[in-house]
């Protein structure tokens, strides 16, 4: 039955793992590619799309948002809101405890090491870490 329903709520073309408690806003802005793992506590405000590559692992309490607030008070005060999309390459391993913040890229067969918090695309191949999340050394 979960799984099932997971499947209405997720855009998904194979197999993929969610282990709960799960959050998201709409679900359906969320589109996952085959053998994509999800840890515990994971947290998707999609609301723009957030697409995720195959063979993708994401650590517990990773929090992934896509909307975004005015940094101008009034507008604040009248609730504009608007979003940036995320994309997360294939082979990408997101440690525990990461956030990814709206309109960021993280590149193919990269690492985000555990508590990181990634502000900016993240090129392909890449280890990046810290806060704010900054790439380390290439991942060859």
């Amino acid at each position: 039955m979960k799984s099932r329903l997971m499947r209405k709520l997720i855009n998904t073309n194979g197999k993929f793992w969610i282990k709960p408690p799960f959050f998201c806003d709409y679900g359906y802005n969320i589109f996952i590619e085959r053998n994509v793992m999800l840890n515990y506590g994971c947290v998707i405000l999609d609301v723009c799309p957030v697409k995720i590559g195959e063979h993708t692992l994401i650590g517990p309490n990773t929090h992934i948002y896509t909307a975004c607030h005015s940094l101008v008070p009034d507008e604040r005060i009248s609730d504009i809101e608007f979003g940036k999309p995320v994309t997360i390459g294939k082979n990408v391993w997101i440690g525990g405890n990461c956030t990814i913040l709206p309109g960021v890229t993280i590149g193919d067969n990269s690492v985000i090491g555990a508590g990181s918090v990634v502000t900016k695309d993240i090129p392909n191949n890449s280890i990046a870490v810290g806060n704010p999340a900054k790439v380390k050394s290439k991942n060859e």
